[in-house]
């Protein structure tokens, strides 16, 4: 899992901080353009940028698994659906970084994760069967 949470949370932190640091109102434009309210532009930065720095922590990873798993359903469905699975601009690499946040939605984040020092997470718990 931490090869997986490391490279996730380096590619959305990447795209993140592209539109944190620069490019925050022409990405509003192109979430407006894309028929969504204005406003969601900065939920979908800091699900990326926010996000994926917990991810790569392990802190809060399901949380921010969730957010960004939302983030790449959206960019999937508006945006890269038209260009095909395999096309220029295609929704393979979407599809590929949404499948690995899902997975860490329900595994945890394994055992270097700022999840286990706060006690989220499984914290390598088993749980009994009644």
């Amino acid at each position: 899992m931490l090869v997986l949470r490391l490279v996730l949370g380096a590619v959305m932190i990447a795209h993140g901080s592209s539109k944190l640091f620069g490019g925050m109102s022409n990405f509003v434009q192109t979430i407006h353009g894309l028929g969504l309210p204005g406003w969601t532009a900065y939920l979908a930065m800091a699900a990326e940028f926010f996000g994926g720095i917990a991810v790569v922590l392990g802190l809060f990873t399901r949380l921010a698994a969730f957010a960004i798993t939302i983030d790449m359903g959206v960019a999937i469905i508006k945006v890269h659906w038209k260009n095909g699975l395999l096309g220029d601009h295609g929704y393979q690499f979407p599809l590929a970084l949404a499948a690995i946040a899902f997975a860490l939605i329900f595994f945890d984040a394994g055992p270097i994760a700022l999840d286990h020092v706060r006690g989220g997470g499984n914290s390598g718990k088993k749980f009994k069967s009644a």
